[in-house]
């Protein structure tokens, strides 16, 4: 008897580029600064995407291009949530402490703040034309392409 083996990973397209930004400004900041500069129309998402059950959330802008059948997503990289520390239950004052911890969408790129996502069904968007443009603009420290294929937690990207 003949066995079959069927790979999931077969249907998955790798059909976008991945730009990584660092900046020290807000979200919505940075997505005028898009809109401005690249001339987009992103706009945040009535939902942010959530990861590990409400563990952390991660802001997203999106623009669906239909005239040129690509789609362009901001998604910011890291997420700072305040939770309750763990002390002893046998000290004599009952005083919480409250601990800030940082998660990140993309683990092996801890330094990034975000990312942007071009999926395009053509190949018509010059990545070398819209990284001198992110140069350009003052409050962005750095940018540059990220190969998707190098990235172990790619599987946050699909959104």
């Amino acid at each position: 008897m003949a066995l079959h083996k069927l790979l999931v990973d077969d249907f998955y397209d790798d059909s976008y580029k991945l730009i990584a930004i660092h900046c020290g400004i807000e979200d919505y900041r940075l997505a005028y600064l898009l809109n401005k500069n690249l001339e987009l129309k992103l706009e945040r998402k009535p939902n942010d995407l959530d990861f590990q059950y409400l563990t952390s959330s991660y802001s997203i802008f999106e623009w669906n291009n239909t005239s040129q059948y690509v789609s362009w997503n901001l998604v910011s990289n890291v997420c700072k949530k305040e939770e309750d520390s763990l002390y002893s239950s046998g000290t004599l004052f009952q005083a919480s402490e409250k601990t800030l911890k940082t998660f990140h969408l993309i683990p092996e790129f801890k330094r990034v703040d975000y990312f942007i996502k071009i999926s395009e069904e053509t190949q018509n968007v010059n990545e070398k034309l819209i990284l001198n443009k992110l140069h350009n603009i003052p409050q962005i420290i750095t940018s540059y392409e990220v190969d998707p294929l190098h990235i172990k937690s790619k599987d946050h990207l699909i959104f």
